[in-house]
């Protein structure tokens, strides 16, 4: 049995009526067909945004005669009231009349009577939901911003604190190079810097009002869309009537954003797995952001980012779903669009969510320093400091890998790394190698000598860090 047969049947009172496109039809819509095709279970998270829309429309239709003073004020007065009932819990939606539109427009007309019926003058569900969808994902994506710069501020702020922490730097997850804690963590920040800016487009581009291009073909009434667009706080109107009704491209963009943020989180979530594990031991969690385990009491279990990574997942297939839902829709509005708005809440809702797990976690990292240095010292690391020696002594780069390679080599059957190898061990290899080699094979040397911009020396990681923080004040 599936769930919709499992809801209460409609009572007398809420038997399906037609009564908002009816009168062509002979007989009522089936029971079932109603439970099947409503949306208001989902689609009344938009109520606000739908009353903010009909008043704008409601004084665009004063603008136009089709309202007089007194009814426009009725009007306005009553979908206040129905807002204030919906924020307090006290409106009762019904199946029967299919989705938010018509629950909000039949209890206005309940309230006010028969110039209630009047506010639909002018304008379809179709643009209507429309209008209300960009306006719900405006205000979210407004939402989520400050999420975005807690995160950010928090990861930055933990560069500055780690700006001379050694770590190894790795490439195939094999040490590569000695890098810096704040280094790697100023990589993370890039990754959302690019994604907040793909947040600002989305938003950008979604901003225009459909409203006003009605069923598909716009409206023989004398309406100003232009009035409607401004008093909604849209860039413009949209230009065509036909794509107006029927685009979601600002939510499949919405949840293309999502689904790179969310990829980069699931990067930074392995990351954070693996450096808390025992076999690495660089980096200590809060205890509130983990768990522990119902049978091995030695277990602190890095929860959030798990679950950060796993939701990547989910955001992803949201993207899928929606791509999906539009490539074979013809113009202009398809009852397939009706399933657009559950994947795009649930990816709002998991966006927001995962961005304030992290703002809250990142800041509390704890970094074991002496394990990351430790781990830094293992692998040879600073073996292409030696080849870079080895060419500023004169030696092509080719040859100098060479020499460095059997170096590694000969470290690897002696257990000792390059920094521990004598003098005359180093010769061996090359007679070009003195006693001021050593000052290239350790590893804060390593580090200090990739003073540049984008380099891990600490001075720039210092200065890299100030001018991103320099980028969110001026975010605001």
């Amino acid at each position: 049995m599936s769930k919709l047969d499992k809801q209460t049947p409609d009572t007398a009172e809420n038997k399906p009526t037609n009564q908002a496109w009816g009168g062509r039809f002979n007989e009522p819509v089936d029971d079932f067909v109603a439970r099947f095709t409503a949306s208001v279970n989902f689609d009344q998270r938009l109520a606000q945004q739908d009353i903010q829309g009909s008043i704008a429309h409601a004084k665009m239709l004063k603008q136009a005669g089709v309202l007089n003073g007194e009814e426009l004020e009725s009007i306005c007065n009553g979908l206040q009231e129905i807002k204030a009932d919906i924020e307090n819990g006290n409106f009762a939606w019904s199946v029967a009349l299919e989705d938010v539109h018509m629950n909000i427009e039949a209890a206005l007309t309940d309230r006010i009577g028969i110039v209630g019926k009047k506010l639909h003058t002018g304008r379809s569900r179709n643009d209507q939901v429309a209008t209300d969808i960009r306006l719900w994902l405006r205000d979210e994506i407004d939402t989520i911003k400050p999420l975005f710069t807690k995160l950010q501020q928090g990861i930055i702020g933990l560069a500055i604190k780690e700006a001379d922490t050694i770590m190894p730097g790795f490439t195939h997850l094999q040490t590569a190079q000695p890098v810096t804690f704040g280094h790697h963590l100023l990589a993370w920040n890039e990754m959302l810097e690019r994604d907040f800016g793909r947040l600002l487009d989305c938003r950008r581009r979604l901003n225009q009002s459909p409203l006003g291009a009605a069923a598909l073909a716009g409206t023989t009434y004398p309406i100003n869309r232009e009035f409607t667009a401004t008093e909604l706080g849209f860039d413009k109107p949209t230009e065509n009537s036909l794509d107006s009704v029927s685009d979601r491209d600002f939510a499949i963009e919405f949840c293309a954003f999502a689904s790179m943020l969310m990829t980069h989180m699931s990067r930074m979530s392995e990351e954070l797995v693996l450096w808390a594990s025992a076999q690495f031991q660089f980096i200590d969690l809060p205890d509130r952001f983990c768990t522990g385990s119902s049978i091995m009491p030695q277990k602190k279990n890095p929860d959030v980012p798990e679950l950060v990574r796993g939701k990547t997942g989910r955001v992803t297939g949201h993207l899928i779903s929606l791509l999906t839902l539009m490539k074979s829709q013809p113009l202009a509005y398809n009852k397939d669009n009706q399933e657009d708005k559950e994947p795009l809440f649930d990816t709002v809702d998991t966006v927001a969510d995962c961005l304030r797990a992290f703002g809250d976690m990142i800041p509390a990292v704890q970094a074991n320093k002496e394990s990351m240095l430790e781990a830094a010292r293992r692998g040879f690391s600073t073996a292409t400091d030696l080849a870079d020696y080895l060419v500023r002594k004169g030696i092509p780069f080719r040859d100098s890998h060479e020499i460095v390679g059997k170096a590694v080599a000969y470290g690897i059957e002696q257990n000792k790394d390059l920094s521990e190898m004598s003098l005359e061990e180093l010769q061996q290899f090359s007679d070009q190698i003195a006693e001021d080699v050593f000052k290239v094979l350790t590893l804060k040397g390593s580090v200090a000598a990739r003073n540049h911009i984008g380099g891990t020396a600490p001075d720039q990681v210092r200065a890299a860090a100030k001018r991103a923080m320099e980028l969110l004040s001026i975010r605001g």
